[in-house]
């Protein structure tokens, strides 16, 4: 168990991937800045998907600087592949006009 959560382009390949055991909850950052509370169940993600658009993802890294952006280390590892993870469905919602994320 653990969260698996993938973002994908509209010809289906992975662009961006964060994974969380399931006892770590900073899993819980990623889900709020997405707003997608509703795909974490516990343990893992719910197995569910949805589209995301190019706002959502520049709403999601804009709060994500103001809360965690200056304070980000090299120990900060989860912190890091949230920041890699929407910034990457960003660049190809910016090409492609949104971005599919898997909640698993």
């Amino acid at each position: 168990m653990g969260h698996d959560i993938s973002g994908y382009n509209n010809a289906g390949e992975e662009i961006a991937y964060a994974r969380f055991s399931m006892g770590n909850y900073n899993s819980t950052i990623l889900y709020s800045l997405l707003d997608a509370n509703k795909f974490y169940a516990g343990v893992s993600g719910s197995g569910n998907s949805t589209t995301f658009s190019i706002k959502q993802f520049e709403k999601a890294l804009n709060t994500y600087n103001q809360l965690y952006g200056n304070s980000l280390s090299e120990r900060d590892w989860d912190l890091k592949q949230i920041q890699d993870f929407i910034q990457n469905c960003m660049a190809t919602a910016q090409k492609e006009g949104s971005v599919n994320v898997y909640f698993g």
